[in-house]
Order: structure tokens, then sequence, then C-alpha cells
């Protein structure tokens, strides 16, 4: 990559070892949130049953610690976007493996609850900074697919949290689980190490703007358009991921017996479908646009979610679980490239952060209100309403966000 005399971005056609190393870091630290995330899921019912707490408290541990992703994706946000990405993307590693280490010496709800809010602060850097950090080193004509290679990370870590977590459960217990989470952050520190930062990024970092990060995100109301456009799109993907995904094995085991083994299988066929969908998504944006690529994932999902919530075959679920995982999630492999595109190096990081981690946190309280919802009706009522999200999320995208496939970076 090289940098033009009036200081904008050329348009490579190369991928070249430092973005494959900035690809390399940004997904192993991506799939260390996954497994993260997910292993909670899975052990909810083992915390709950040992410390004793109520249905609505377990829940509300992955709130919380999505709540802390909306705090540490701000600062570490503005922080990248005034030092660097490498040295503060270091930074949310330390912070998160910290914390999700004292995990495991939690001895009632509160201390876990703060425990994993902090850890929730280290987890909120890792999206933003790494899709900043790959947008600024791939050419334009890859950065939806490189985008979406961050966003396999995720699967890849909630996969192995997955197929990890019945084996090792009932040998370490969840203070074992939390201890182990610890292990993926030690290697996405060391390969770190070896990252340099963005020449776009060194470029315009000689001349910071006087307004702060967060300034440039409602500087004037094309601006303002823009981020609540993200905002939107960003809050029903995580609400409708982590409501369907964190449920699910709960779901499976209460509705038809399921042992913890069975119900990941069938969260790993889901899995499966999801990342899938996320590898698809890059290529398809990159060929035929962002909106284009959006519109058909949202609709896929709207009807898909529907479709879901009105199965009552385990067979069926499996299938139709994977193809709803398809287009649920497979937009994650999209917004990294399209908030990259929207804002300006100066606030590129804090945007990624900021409107992804609001998305996240308005997503942590999915499982609260999908548990509330089955609760009082039932599962597939919950889920058969989360297909009315996606009309909101089709509107937002038609009103609010533009198309900028190929565009350089400024």
């Amino acid at each position: 990559m090289s940098i033009t005399a009036d200081g904008m971005e050329s348009v490579p056609t190369t991928v070249d070892s430092n973005a494959r190393k900035a690809l390399l870091g940004s997904a192993i630290g991506y799939a260390m949130d996954g497994f993260d995330l997910l292993i909670l899921g899975f052990m909810l019912r083992a915390i709950a049953s040992d410390l004793h707490l109520s249905q609505a408290q377990a829940a509300s541990l992955v709130t919380a610690t999505l709540i802390g992703a909306v705090l540490g994706g701000i600062g570490f946000g503005i922080l990248s976007d005034r030092l660097g990405r490498v040295r503060i993307l270091t930074w949310t590693i330390v912070v998160f493996a910290v914390f999700t280490g004292l995990c495991a010496f939690a001895q009632g709800y509160w201390d876990l609850l703060i425990y994993r809010t902090l850890a929730g602060v280290g987890l909120g850097g890792e999206f933003g900074i790494g899709m900043a950090l790959v947008a600024e080193a791939w050419p334009a004509s890859k950065r939806a697919r490189a985008s979406s290679y961050v966003g396999l990370g995720w699967q890849c870590g909630v996969l192995l949290a997955a197929i990890a977590t019945p084996l090792l459960l009932p040998v370490i217990g969840w203070r074992g689980m939390f201890a182990l989470g610890v292990f993926p952050a030690v290697a996405a520190y060391f390969i770190r190490a070896s990252l340099h930062e963005p020449e776009v990024f060194v470029a315009k970092s000689k001349d910071h703007p006087k307004e702060s990060a967060l300034h440039l995100l409602v500087k004037d109301t094309e601006t303002t358009k823009l981020s609540l456009g993200m905002v939107i799109l960003c809050s029903v993907q995580n609400f409708g991921y982590y409501g369907v995904m964190i449920w699910l094995p709960n779901y499976l085991s209460t509705r038809f017996g399921f042992a913890l083994t069975q119900s990941a299988t069938w969260t790993c066929v889901t899995l499966a479908g999801m990342a899938l969908g996320i590898f698809m998504f890059g290529h398809i944006a990159d060929r035929i646009g962002r909106r284009p690529a959006f519109f058909s994932y949202m609709f896929g999902a709207a009807v898909m979610v529907l479709v879901y919530s009105r199965l009552t075959d385990p067979i069926q679920l499996l299938i139709v679980g994977a193809i709803m995982g398809f287009f649920v999630n497979g937009m994650l492999g999209g917004y990294g490239a399209l908030i990259s595109e929207l804002f300006p190096t100066a606030a590129r990081a804090t945007a990624q952060n900021v409107l992804f981690n609001i998305g996240r946190g308005v997503g942590g309280f999915g499982p609260v209100v999908v548990g509330a919802i089955a609760a009082a009706y039932s599962f597939e009522t919950a889920i058969a309403l989360l297909a009315t999200l996606y009309v909101l999320d089709i509107l937002a995208m038609w009103l609010l966000i533009p198309e900028r496939r190929g565009a350089q970076l400024t």
C-alpha cells in the first residue's frame, strides 16, 4: 500500500505480508472473544446452580459482558485513533485476559458480575480496532472479504467452545473453563507483537483534526445519519444473534431432552451455516456491492427466523438452523468494510468500536428479552418476534446507508 502526495490512499492490487499478519492477528483476537462468550452461554446452568443464581441473574452475566464491551469499545476506539491500532489492541488483550482469569475465582453473583463487565471492556476493543487495521491494510477490491475473514475468527472461536465445553466442563468445571479462556489471549498477544501500523494510518496521524473522534461521528447531518443507520444495523445483528445462540442449547435441552453434547451438535451445525454465510457475504459484497448483499441477507434472515420458529421436528431444526444461521449472522462479514468506508481514518476505529458495540450492548438485552418472552409464552414465540427486527434493518439500510464499494479510505 502507498500514499499519494495529497495524503489519500492509493489503490493497491496485491495483498502483502503485513496485510496477512493484520488479518491473522485480528481474526485470532476475535476468535478469543467468540470462545469466551459461547462458553459462558453453555455454562450458565452450571454457574447458576453452583452460585445459587436466578435465571435473570444468570442471563445478566451475558448482558453485563456486552455492556462492558460498549464502554471498552468507546474508550479503546478513541485511544486507537490517537495512539495506534496495534498498541491499543495489545492493551485490550491484557484487560480481557486478566478479568477472564479472575472469573475462575468468583465467590458469588456480584464479584462475578464485576469481572464479566471488566472482561467485556477488554473484549469491546477487539472487533473495531481489528477491523480498522485490516481495512487499512488490505486493497479496496478485497476489503469486504478481508472483513468477512476476521468475522470468521469469531465463528471459529464459537465452534471451538461448542466442541470443547461438553468435553471439558464435566472434568474441570466452569471455573476451569474460565481459566482456559485466558490462553487464546496469550496467543493473540504474541502474534500481534509482529504487526506494524498501516501506512494510511501513519500518514493521517501526522495531522489529527481538532475535533474528537466521537464528534467526528456526528459532525453534520449526513454523518449523523450514517452513524444512526449503523447503530440500527449493528443492534439488530447482535440482538438476533445473541437472542438465538445464548438460549438455543437450553431450548433444545428443555424441549427435546437433549444432553449437552446433543445440544452442542445442533449448535455446531447452526454455526457452520453462519460461517458459510460470513464467508460468502464478503465475496458477494466485493462483487455486487454492499447494499445488495445486505438487502439479500436481511430478507433471508427475516424469512428463515420465522420458519425456524414454527418447526418441531429435531431433524428439521438441524437443517433449517444451518440455513437460518447463514443469513442471521452472515452479515457480520460486512460491517468492518462498510464502517471503514463510511468514516475517516481519524475516527475509523472509534466508529467501528462505538457503533458496533452500541449494537452489541443493545443486543445484550436479547437473551433477557428472549428469556422473558419464552417464560411468559414460548421460545417459538420469542424467536418469531425477532423476524420483525429485520424489517427495521432493511428500512435503515435503504434510507440511511449509501453504497461505498471500492471507495478509497480518507
